[in-house]
């Protein structure tokens, strides 16, 4: 079997300039235009923070990250500058160190306020990862410097020549970065014919009929009318059942480089949606994978997928429509996990409210568990937007982080993790973890994943008009973890809808590789598994699209491993 394995180790080095350097770069910068970045600055950096007491430490400056995020003007003025934006661990140069992805908002002549006059241009921030703990901005060389206003990031390997390509969804026409293999991209949005037009905001990437390309799902929010002007005086501004909704749009990867809108053959054509979060899985376990649409102030979708050759929607039915008290909240994250170990994908949504928790019972049918599990009077203490599934400590059960912000204004709150008790009970412990979770920030995009792989998941998360969070995780690694690159042969490259069982003296742990996760982000593309304190893997079995399974048997922990598909 095609394998590689790689052991890493966490690394805190601070990286020093020389001041000649450091002058000559802070004019070179003096002279930039506006609309180029500062990703060339060789300013110093703080000091690398050692590892303390707190599990989740804010590295964000000593790292390198210096992206904020934009509403376009100096105030919240409309609902749709209230909902981005989003980001993406991504390896975009291949090179085994998880990269970062950061969606802006920017001046807009409908959204914008028109009094306002903006003193640059906004743009979306690729960051590469050096290895060594820090990144360097590479927006301008990379070439994916998008300005319009963007909501989120979706990634995937969409041509299968091995490099991840990017899709970021704007309010307006949409980007689809198609990956060069030399550290370049190239806006093929247009000539694919996945621009579109309208207010996107979470879109996923999945191989709906499993012929071993990736197809586009796009949710679209919608049609903002900037003249109406009716709404109740605290709220700020109009909400969004005031607007007409617009139709999400499915386009199918034709494998030339182009796609087509197969949305009303498909049977996913619904003029009513809302969507905020949008995610895709095999929640049924019948080799095809479905879409979930998290709607606003609205039902959510679930499209269960027809062996290939359409959908049906089926979320009342199904029981994932609702909350538990038979409400359409304003739902935002979805995210797709196994959290009670018995071989079924439930389904997470954050709203402004209790949240929901489907848990799967293996007939199509879910039973909503936010209030049983223990997690609904905490998370109705804020609003919730990007949520993922996480094992944070490595003890082998699917934890909830949940990152929250205020709807209508901007005013912070503090974020949330909710640690699984392996009993089916979810305890908050956010107050336990460190002074980064009383700091009240207004959250929204966030995304998860081992950027210095050191064997346990770190945060990155975008706040609205205001300063993205690196957050280190100083203590998962305490106990055991393996991590799996997986890389399709037969079916599609990034392996999306692979199946993943681990077994480790005498308990199984099941999960399915998937693209975009939470709100308008998309985590590591690696799968990550705690093993607890148990340091040998008993069997390890992959289940491919095409039906193929592989296995392997007595793995060590503690390292990563790329599995090819035979």
């Amino acid at each position: 079997m095609p394998m590689n394995k790689t052991i890493t180790s966490k690394t805190r080095k601070y990286v020093f300039s020389n001041v000649y350097y450091f002058v000559l770069a802070l004019l070179l910068v003096a002279c930039q235009n506006d609309k180029k970045s500062t990703e060339n600055a060789s300013t110093p950096l703080p000091p690398m923070p050692a590892a303390g007491a707190d599990y989740f430490l804010d590295i964000t400056s000593s790292a390198g990250i210096d992206f904020v995020h934009s509403i376009g003007d100096d105030h919240l003025t409309n609902i749709v500058e209230s909902v981005g934006g989003g980001a993406a661990f991504l390896d975009y140069d291949q090179d085994g160190w998880m990269d970062i992805y950061a969606v802006s908002g920017n001046f807009h002549e409908r959204l914008s306020d028109q009094e306002f006059t903006p003193d640059k241009v906004e743009r979306n921030q690729l960051y590469r990862n050096r290895g060594d703990g820090t990144f360097e901005n590479v927006t301008e060389k990379a070439g994916v410097g998008d300005d319009g206003f963007g909501m989120g990031i979706t990634v995937a390997d969409c041509n299968n020549d091995g490099f991840p390509d990017m899709y970021i969804s704007n309010h307006g026409p949409n980007v689809l970065y198609l990956n060069n293999a030399d550290g370049t991209f190239t806006d093929i949005a247009q000539k694919a014919g996945v621009a579109g037009d309208e207010s996107s905001v979470g879109a996923v990437w999945l191989d709906f009929d499993n012929n071993g390309l990736v197809d586009l799902y796009v949710g679209n929010y919608l049609s903002f009318d900037p003249d109406y002007k009716f709404f109740y005086a605290p709220d700020g501004f109009p909400g969004p059942m005031s607007f007409d909704g617009e139709i999400d749009r499915l386009y199918k990867n034709l494998g030339n480089g182009k796609f087509e809108d197969v949305t009303e053959a498909m049977g996913v054509f619904n003029p009513n949606g809302r969507a905020m979060g949008v995610g895709a899985a095999d929640y049924d376990n019948d080799g095809f994978m479905d879409i979930y649409v998290a709607n606003d102030h609205m039902v959510n979708f679930m499209y269960h997928n027809q062996g290939g050759s359409g959908f049906k929607e089926v979320g009342i039915p199904s029981g994932t429509a609702f909350n538990q008290v038979g409400e359409g909240t304003i739902s935002m994250a979805v995210d797709f996990g196994d959290y009670n170990g018995d071989g079924l994908l439930d389904i997470w949504v954050s709203d402004d409210g209790y949240c929901s928790l489907y848990q799967n019972q293996g007939n199509g049918v879910f039973t909503e568990m936010a209030y049983p599990s223990g997690i609904a009077v905490a998370a109705a203490q804020h609003v919730g937007w990007s949520s993922s599934f996480i094992d944070f400590d490595n003890d082998g059960d699917q934890d909830i982080f949940k990152v929250n912000g205020e709807l209508k204004h901007l005013y912070g709150q503090e974020d949330q993790l909710f640690e699984n008790d392996g009993n089916g009970k979810f305890n908050e412990v956010s107050a336990e973890l460190g002074k980064y979770f009383k700091e009240a920030l207004v959250g929204r995009g966030a995304c998860f994943g081992d950027y210095d792989n050191d064997g346990d998941l770190d945060v990155f998360i975008v706040n609205l008009h205001d300063r993205a969070v690196l957050l280190r995780n100083d203590h998962g690694n305490d106990q055991q973890w393996i991590m799996l690159k997986l890389v399709g042969t037969s079916g599609n490259k990034d392996a999306l809808g692979a199946k993943v069982k681990v077994c480790a003296d005498g308990k199984c742990q099941f999960f399915q590789k998937k693209s975009t996760s939470g709100y308008l982000s998309q985590n590591d593309p690696r799968i990550h598994v705690g093993l607890g304190t148990v340091e040998l893997v008993d069997s390890l079995e992959i289940t491919w699209l095409s039906g193929k399974v592989q296995k392997l048997e007595q793995v060590k922990a503690n390292q990563l491993i790329t599995i090819t598909e035979l």
